[in-house]
């Protein structure tokens, strides 16, 4: 029993590390994925903060210039697009037999999985953590408790994300037909995630668009590292809900997409 626990945990170590080490070695990678994050907050920052000035001024509170509002949603969208397309190794690994080479090695498929998982969310983080040294130019302060728990929303948000995509790519045969499922779920989940403009119920159409947020597991991760980023100038009526909360709705999503993605997984061919 201890000595099948080992190996599988060499095993998931093992993916993990593949997938961390493949993407530190691949430059074009790290600096291609970090363009459109930089064109969003750049283009819209500065081209729509002069237009919307502040937001959620009044009540004693002075609002907050759009680029600070725009900033964690940009953060989550790098974590996003990382970490769907980190799910894409699957179907690559398919298609050119490493996987499996790796499915007839004496490790569960659960395990390799799990490194999956692990692999995806490690690669999603550090691409969000270099987004984030950007921070202190865009008017947003960091302390220490801050830096810790945006890196831990992002990395909970980076594993939901990856746990998804491993769920669609785990019977996926080609790597177009994931892409053409990835760029139909992608944007949705993006723009309708309050990262770039906040939530209003004071008309039919703001309150379809909070409802359906609410569906949205990209709209907890934007809501609660707001609200540890921009803490205490972030006005209360620009939240969803605390950020404890919505960390405990992040992991009952983590839950939700893993244990399907894994047993479907695990049941490849």
């Amino acid at each position: 029993m201890g000595g099948h626990l080992k190996h599988n945990l060499k095993g998931a170590y093992t993916i993990w590390y593949r997938d961390v080490l493949r993407f530190l070695r691949d430059r074009s990678r790290i600096f291609g994925s970090l363009a459109q994050p930089l064109l969003f907050l750049f283009a819209l920052g500065f081209g729509l903060g002069g237009a919307l000035g502040k937001i959620g001024g009044g009540a004693g509170l002075a609002g907050i210039p759009y680029i600070e509002f725009l900033y964690p949603g940009i953060l989550c969208m790098t974590v996003l697009f990382t970490a769907l397309f980190s799910a894409i190794s699957i179907v690559w690994d398919r298609e050119f037999g490493f996987l499996r080479e790796v499915l007839v090695a004496p490790v569960s498929r659960t395990a390799v999985a799990l490194g999956k998982v692990a692999g995806g969310s490690t690669v999603a983080m550090f691409q969000a953590a270099i987004i984030m040294l950007l921070g202190p130019l865009l008017g947003v302060h960091y302390d220490l408790g801050k830096v810790v728990f945006m890196l831990l929303t992002l990395l909970l948000l980076a594993a939901v994300i990856t746990s998804l995509g491993i769920l669609i790519a785990a019977r996926q045969k080609t790597m177009e037909g994931f892409q053409v499922i990835m760029q139909f779920i992608l944007m949705p989940m993006l723009f309708l995630s309050g990262a770039f403009f906040p939530f209003t119920s004071d008309s039919v159409a703001g309150t379809a668009l909070k409802v359906i947020g609410q569906l949205n597991p990209m709209s907890y991760g934007v809501d609660a590292l707001r609200q540890i980023a921009l803490s205490p100038k972030l006005a209360p009526a620009l939240t969803l809900h605390p950020a404890g909360i919505d960390a405990l709705i992040l992991a009952g999503f983590f839950v939700v997409f893993l244990v399907p993605g894994v047993l479907l997984f695990s049941k490849q061919d």
